[in-house]
Formats: structure tokens, sequence, C-alpha cells
């Protein structure tokens, strides 16, 4: 399927709007066919097992299935932001990253834009280039999809978001997200395993499996400690996390309560305390600050992220 015929029924994402997006039409991710992309560059705020010692090297996609009002990235996938590429100067800036040495190529929230990042690899695997790929993504993708990415990605990075039905309805507008999210998930597992090799210095970066990560949300602790309950009973304590904590109520997110808030060191600390009774073995924690320094500015094209500053 070329790209225009990709795009002319959508049915990428599990909210299957089917609208013909080579027409200028958008669904619900709020993309037309026309690649929008936000930030491409090294970013150092990921785990230490993907931005090692040179940096993730992100492809930020503007638009997202999910719409979470919460979202961090709201001005990429609420407010648009981002310039249009076509696929021969999306592979140029792609080449362009790669020749800074990152450790990866990270991109982040493709699934509505997948058949340019499908076509993308297959042209970069054409080329040679064995830079190891990373689907970044919600957890909000269709179960279904999966084995055609784990043709092209060797990591995947899922959020899962959300064990209660109402809470996903209330934050992202479908109660369905949790069974969704875990379906998607046990495909992930079941085509590339678990994260390998497992280094929390960055020394050795990862180079294949399944990394989940979980922001845990102010005045949601149950929402979480479910999270951790049902991942626990359907992969064991080895499948590896990352327990964020980074919450921040952000600007036009129109959060209700208790969203309006920061998350609560007394309320991170109870879902670690249940991942370390539950023995989970892999387990990424973020020191608990008052305000990350990766809260994202997309409003500088340079480089939204003003932690990267000090990480390279």
């Amino acid at each position: 399927m070329n790209l225009p015929e990709a795009y002319q029924c959508c049915t990428l994402c599990p909210r299957d709007c089917k609208v013909d997006r080579t027409k200028g039409k958008t669904g619900f991710c709020g993309e037309s066919s026309d690649c929008r992309v936000s930030f491409i560059g090294p970013h150092f705020g990921e785990e230490p097992s993907l931005t090692g010692t040179r940096g993730s090297g992100t492809i930020f996609f503007s638009g997202c299935s999910s719409q979470c009002f919460f979202c961090q990235n709201y001005q990429i996938s609420i407010g648009h932001a981002g310039s249009i590429l076509t696929p021969a100067q999306l592979l140029s800036e792609v080449h362009a990253l790669l020749a800074k040495g990152v450790h990866n190529l990270n991109f982040v929230t493709p699934d509505h834009f997948w058949p340019h990042v499908r076509e993308l690899c297959r042209t970069l695997r054409g080329e040679g280039v064995k830079t190891p790929t990373i689907f970044n993504a919600s957890g909000y993708q269709k179960p279904e999809m999966v084995e055609e990415y784990s043709e092209f990605t060797d990591i995947f990075l899922p959020d899962f978001k959300f064990s209660e039905p109402g809470l996903a309805q209330k934050c992202m507008g479908d109660e369905r997200y949790p069974e969704i999210a875990l379906r998607a998930l046990q495909e992930m597992v079941q085509r590339k395993g678990f994260l390998a090799p497992w280094d929390m210095t960055g020394e050795r970066t990862a180079l294949e499996g399944v990394l989940v990560r979980h922001l845990v949300l102010p005045g949601h602790v149950e929402n979480s400690l479910k999270v951790l309950r049902l991942l626990h009973r359907e992969f064991g304590p080895g499948i590896p996390l990352s327990i964020m904590s980074q919450f921040q109520p952000v600007q036009k997110s129109r959060a209700p309560q208790p969203f309006h808030r920061a998350l609560r060191s007394t309320e991170y600390d109870q879902v670690l305390a249940l991942a370390e009774e539950l023995g989970f073995e892999k387990v990424y924690t973020q020191e608990f600050t008052e305000e990350t320094v990766f809260l994202p500015d997309f409003t500088d094209p340079q480089d939204p992220f003003p932690g990267n500053q000090g990480r390279k």
C-alpha cells in the first residue's frame, strides 16, 4: 500500500475514524496525511537504557490518537505545533540525526503516521542502517497492528496509563483503553520479549524488547496500584517498568480537580512501595522533585527540552 492509499480511509488507531486524510480531513488525531514533525534531535530525558551517553534520536510527531487532556506534550499532541515534512525531507533529517551518533531512532507517537514511519524504516533498512528503532507511544494501539509494527521496530516503549475504564473515559474519551492497551502489550511482549540488555547505568544501551511506562496521576493512586497488579499478574515480576512522577499541570489543559495540582511525594511513594512488595525486578523510578526539568516547550524548535543542556 502506498502512502496516499494508507490514509484514504484511516483506521490506523482504535478510533477508526475512516476519514480521507488525503483530502485534508482530520480524524481524532487532528492530522491530515501530511506528516507533521515537531522536533528531531538527540534527547537525554529518556531512561538511561535508551539515552546512553549520546542520546536517544527522537522524532516527535504532531497530533495524537489519545488526546489526554493532561498531556505534557500538549503543544504538539493537542496544539499540533510542528512542520510538514515530505518523505524525502524526513529521510534527510533522520540521516543528519544518525550522523550525530545517537543510540537509536525513537519515533514518538508514530501510530497515526505509521505509513510514513514504515516507509522510512524500509528505506533505512535498504541502506544497511542497523540502528535500533523505538516505537514510543501511548499504549492505545490497535493490537492487530503490532505484528506489522514489529517488522520495523526493535524496542516497544508503550505507556500503560489507565487500569480503570472510567478514568480512561474521563481523561482521553475511551473507556476501552485498559483492554486495548493490555492486548497490544501482550502482542508486543510476545514478539519482542522484555527489554535487553538491561543496564540501568546506560553503559550498554538496549537493543530489543519492551519497557512499560506508567505516569502516576495526582489523586488517582488506586489507578496506579491496579496497573501494577495487572502487569504483575499478566507478565510476572520480570517485566521492565518505568514508574514516573513527573506529572505537572500544563497550560491550556483545562484540568479539573485533582489534575490542577502536581503529584505529591506521598502518592508516588505508595506506588513504589507496591512495586517493591510485588517484587518487580527491573524498575526505573524518578527522583521526586517539585518540577521536572524535562517538561518540554515546543515553541523552541532548536531544543524544547531544557534538561538536555545538562546531560550533553
